[in-house]
This record gives C-alpha cells, structure tokens and sequence, in this order.
C-alpha cells in the first residue's frame, strides 16, 4: 500500500526540523531574549522616571544598531567564522542587558540598545544561513513557515512573562542574559561544518526608486510608524494607566493581529492593485490613530481592541510592500530588492521613535499617534499619487503574495531563505 503524499511531507518536514535543531534553538532564544528586553526598558525606564525623548531614542539605538548588524556581520563571518561570531553576538549581548541593570541612565541605555540591535541582526543572519544549508528543496517552505513562527511565539511569550514578577527589581534583566547565553548552547555544541558566506546587501536607493517609488516611500513611512509604535507603545500604555499585565497585551497583540491579517492582506493583494490594498490597509492604521487621538482610551478593553486593529494594519504593510516592489522587479533580484527595502525600513525606524519621542514629552501621549498617524497620511497621498501615473502590474506578471515575519525580525538572510523556499520544487510557500 502506497504511503499517503501528506505523510511524506510530513515526514520531511520532521526530518529538516531535527537536521537543522540548533536553528529552532538558537535564534528563539534571542527572541524570547529580545522580547524580554525590549519590554522590560521602557517600563523600568517609566519608574525610574525617564522622559518619552529618551526612551524614545532606545529604539532609535536600535534601530541604528540593527541596520549596521545586517550590513557588517558578512564581513565579521568571513573573518572569524559562523560559530565565533554567533557566539560574540551572545556575549554581546547578555554583556548589554546586564550593563543596563547596573546603570539605570539613558544615556547609557541608547548605546547599550544599539549594540543589542547589531547583535540581534548579526544572530539572525549567522542562524538563518545554518537553516539555509541544512533544509532539502522539497522541505524548505514548509521549515521557513514554521521558522518563523517558533521566533514570532518566543517573541511574545519574552513580552507576556513580564507579567509574572516586579519590574523594578533585576529578575527580567537576568533572565534575558541567561536566555542569550543558553542560545550559545547548539552551536557551541555542533560538530557540523559552517555554512557558506552570509548574503551581503547594499543601499542602492537610486536603483530601488527607479523599481518602484511607492516601495521605498512606503517603507520608509512604515518604518517611521513601526519604529515609533515598538519603542514607545509601552511607555503610552503605562501612562494611560494600564496595569503591567495590560502593557504586555498592548505590546503583543499588534504583533499577532499583524500575522494572522497577513492572510487576508496576501489574498486581496494577489488579485488587485496592491498599491490599492496598500492605501486601505493604511486607511485603517489611520482610523485606529485617530480613534486614539479622539478617544484617548483608558479602560484596557478599548485600548486593546483599538491596538488590534492598529497591528492588524501597520505589522502586515511591509511584506505587502515587497509583493509590490517584486512584481516590477527583474528575474533573480528578490534578494537585493528585499534586502534593500529592508534596509529603508531601519532608516525609517532610526527617525520614527526619535520624532515621537520628543513629541510625547513635549505635547502629550496621543503624539505617538500623530506622528504614526501623519506617516500614514503620507504613505496613501503618494501611493493615490503613483496610482495616478503608473499602471498597475498585470495579473499574470505577479509574483505570488508572501507572508513574511516583522521586518526587525528579518535580515537579508531571510530573503534569501524565503527566496530558496520559493525557487524550490514542490515546496508549499
């Protein structure tokens, strides 16, 4: 009797995942980590009594260290090797956290929060390259998937244990160093030998904008509203008043909201304009700024459901935007346009918080919706404007809507793994 198709896969797909386990060990790890601190600053910033500029700009820090971690940790790999690089990013790291509990200054946080942003950046791409090498063609989509859930689930569950001690003490700062050190453990312990060279990617602006200048607008603006909104959202929350259990929803439900409407966002976009879902998709991230502004929400029902609809908006934009740039893009270019826009994005992201930072210590909580607000507003009169006159791309020249994890959580490695999966046969995608 013929073994089922389904158990096939099913059995590759188990099989790539324990051919490639210090994958599904290392990089969650650093997401769980990476949740953890990114948390736990601004609400201990809140009690020791930080402005909304200066915690504003630890997502600037971030942000910097982020863009620069993807554009120097190839040239690091081919010095000192995947594994010694890994493992500096580790130290560097748990290093950051644990300086940040030492010295509760920002001045001193900003860098701190850049080194960890470089760090993470440098982690992703060393761990995404190990899953490059190690994943069959038959298997890969079906492995990327669940990549990038298993980071997206150690990335809330980093945020959500916020909500199981005091904030004011050392635990969570502790506890995320220990997460960053325990991600050492596979790769320290692997015997198999390093993969290939690291994808290297530039900012080529000029070559993006003749693509597509709604792409590179849109993503910019995109990294103005997410930056803005992941660095200040908890000091927002805190302020209207909402509990540490209710800070953490805030901060996480956007993020799941985001991921599950990428479902719907992919089907819409494969079979119209996406430059028309992109505006309504930035239509509602307007509505929920302004019902914000408008309503300045204090029960957490409200502010929960709002947010909802917020995250649902702004965290399914960008893999939409880079449906869009990849249909006008040439045959073998995902990588470098992806790459690209990504690298847009961080420079969005490195002004956005810096912006709403000083606008929330100067004009009141609701600035960070006017500033992700105006970003918004931005991005639908110069896509309407584009619309006006480009046509749209044919139905038969597109490329296939992909879903894809936050653009922080992507690094040109995981393009060219989204890539591969796509180009191989018989994968799901």
């Amino acid at each position: 009797m013929p073994v089922p198709a389904y158990v096939v896969r099913l059995a590759g797909c188990y099989e790539a995942f324990f051919r490639s386990w210090p994958s599904y060990w290392a990089l969650p790890s650093c997401c769980y980590a990476g949740g953890v601190n990114a948390l736990i600053l601004p609400v201990r910033g809140e009690i020791e009594g930080f402005t909304a500029a200066s915690l504003g700009l630890l997502g600037t820090g971030w942000a910097v260290g982020y863009v620069a971690g993807c554009l120097r940790t190839p040239a690091l790999v081919v010095k000192v090797g995947h594994i010694r690089a890994f493992g500096v990013m580790c130290a560097l790291a748990a290093i950051s956290v644990l300086l940040s509990l030492l010295i509760l200054s920002p001045w001193v946080w900003i860098p701190l929060r850049g080194i960890s942003g470089f760090c993470f950046a440098g982690a992703a791409m060393i761990v995404e390259s190990w899953l490059n090498e190690r994943v069959d063609a038959p298997s890969r989509g079906r492995v990327f998937g669940i990549y990038t859930m298993v980071n997206l689930a150690a990335s809330t569950a980093g945020q959500m244990v916020l909500t199981m001690g005091d904030p004011a003490g050392y635990l969570f700062f502790v506890l995320a160093a220990m997460t960053y050190c325990l991600a050492l453990l596979p790769t320290a312990l692997s015997a198999t030998a390093s993969p290939s060279a690291l994808v290297s990617v530039s900012l080529d602006l000029r070559a993006l904008w003749r693509n597509s200048p709604v792409a590179v607008f849109a993503v910019l603006m995109v990294g103005v509203s997410n930056g803005s909104f992941g660095a200040l959202a908890p000091v927002y929350a805190s302020r209207v008043g909402l509990s540490l259990s209710d800070v953490a929803l805030f901060a996480s439900v956007p993020i799941l909201a985001g991921a599950a409407a990428q479902i719907p966002v992919g089907y819409l976009s494969d079979r119209n304009d996406r430059r028309m879902v992109l505006i309504g998709v930035a239509c509602l991230g307007l509505l929920a700024d302004l019902l914000f502004i408008a309503l300045m929400p204090g029960g957490v029902g409200a502010n929960i459901a709002i947010v909802a609809v917020f995250g649902a908006s702004v965290f399914s934009m960008y893999p939409l935007i880079v449906a869009h740039a990849n249909d006008h893009a040439a045959p073998g270019s995902f990588i470098q346009v992806s790459g690209g826009l990504l690298l847009v994005y961080g420079l969005g992201a490195i002004g956005g918080p810096t912006v709403a930072g000083f606008a929330m210590t100067n004009f009141g909580n609701t600035s960070l919706f006017w500033t992700t607000g105006c970003g918004h507003v931005l991005l639908i009169l110069f896509a309407i404007l584009r619309m006006r006159t480009r046509a749209g791309v044919a139905h038969a020249d597109k490329q296939a809507f992909r879903a894809s994890p936050m653009a922080r959580a992507s690094t040109p490695e995981t393009a060219a793994l989204d890539a591969r999966a796509e180009q191989a046969p018989g994968t799901d995608s």
